[in-house]
């Protein structure tokens, strides 16, 4: 085990909410690779949408496709000048691809952090689940959801009308990093009439391979993201007969695709020292600048796969700056 991971020292609550998301898991997902989702959603605290500014935020909930449960939570800081433009993060949960929503309570206080922190405009997406719902349900869903923004829904009840829709960045952590790469891939043959996306912000992104790599092995006693869990996911996420070298799980593997030729806005890549997945984080970052692309890492040494969802920690100010730097740097090249 590595000596970083043995002498983390994390605050008390930390370590008990980290103790229920790694049990709870544990708990409702089945040798089967099937979900106990009654157990799932009970133990899933939920939060409703601000109607009322809290610490200068508000929050409301649309609907794109109710058949599918298709929605997004929008965040927007209140406390900003309805003449000052405002970027838009368009957000994709975490969670395996299986677990959590927009309206979990740890993504719902994250992304009021984001409005909050950044000056954004934050919207949430809520994807189908699997393994309910198998790949590629996740991309289709968050597509639809960038493109509902793009056209008619553009002009949905409640969206600030200072949002800069040139201005748009996708984002997501673990799963919702993957969701955010592929977006981008999705975006390489549509034109978007409104949306311009010129940021890609990919936070410990949950991309694998059938090789084990370095720190599979020496962070496996790291929390959360294990091989045992990380196996079990891409189990949920892939329909049989599919293995982890596919190009979802993949990006720059033998069954991958070349995208030198597509269109790339910039990238921020921010990984964690005790992060498991972080050599396939690593791989990530390379494969793209190899491909050409305008890519920028970030690593936090003594960070734990999802640090981000815990303000208590050292890292997480940091991180915060860090994102909200990289969204100023795009929005400028933007203006010049």
């Amino acid at each position: 085990m590595s000596d970083a991971l043995s002498a983390l020292r994390l605050p008390w609550k930390v370590k008990m909410m980290l103790t229920a998301i790694a049990v709870g898991t544990d708990i409702c997902g089945r040798p089967d690779v099937s979900v106990n989702r009654f157990l799932a959603n009970l133990m899933d605290f939920k939060s409703p949408p601000l109607k009322k500014p809290k610490n200068g935020v508000k929050s409301f909930d649309v609907t794109v496709d109710a058949s599918r449960s298709l929605w997004f939570r929008v965040y927007f800081p209140t406390s900003e000048s309805t003449s000052e433009s405002l970027p838009l993060i368009v957000y994709f949960h975490g969670g395996g691809f299986v677990y959590m929503a927009p309206d979990s309570k740890l993504y719902d206080d994250f992304c009021q952090s984001l409005a909050r922190e950044i000056h954004a405009v934050v919207i949430s997406v809520n994807y189908r689940l699997a393994p309910e719902n198998k790949w590629p349900c996740q991309y289709e869903d968050s597509f639809d959801v960038l493109k509902f923004i793009d056209g008619d829904g553009s002009s949905f009840e409640g969206l600030p009308a200072n949002v800069d829709l040139k201005r748009c960045f996708v984002a997501g952590d673990s799963a919702g990093g993957n969701i955010a790469h592929h977006m981008i891939l999705k975006s390489g043959d549509h034109e978007f009439r409104e949306l311009e996306i010129i940021g890609l912000i990919a936070i410990q992104p949950f991309f694998g391979g059938e090789e084990r790599t370095e720190s599979d092995i020496r962070l496996i006693k790291a929390p959360l993201s294990t091989i045992d869990r990380t196996d079990w996911y891409w189990k949920a996420f892939l329909p049989e007969g599919f293995d982890r070298d596919h190009p979802s799980v993949n990006i720059f593997g033998p069954k991958s695709v070349d995208i030198s030729k597509v269109r790339f806005p910039a990238i921020k890549v921010l990984v964690g020292g005790l992060d498991p997945l972080i050599d396939w984080q690593k791989r990530y970052y390379e494969g793209l600048k190899k491909s050409g692309k305008e890519a920028y890492l970030t690593e936090y040494p003594n960070a734990f796969h999802s640090f981000y969802g815990f303000p208590e920690l050292p890292e997480w100010s940091e991180f915060i700056k860090d994102v909200a730097d990289f969204i100023a740097a795009q929005c400028s090249k933007k203006s010049s």
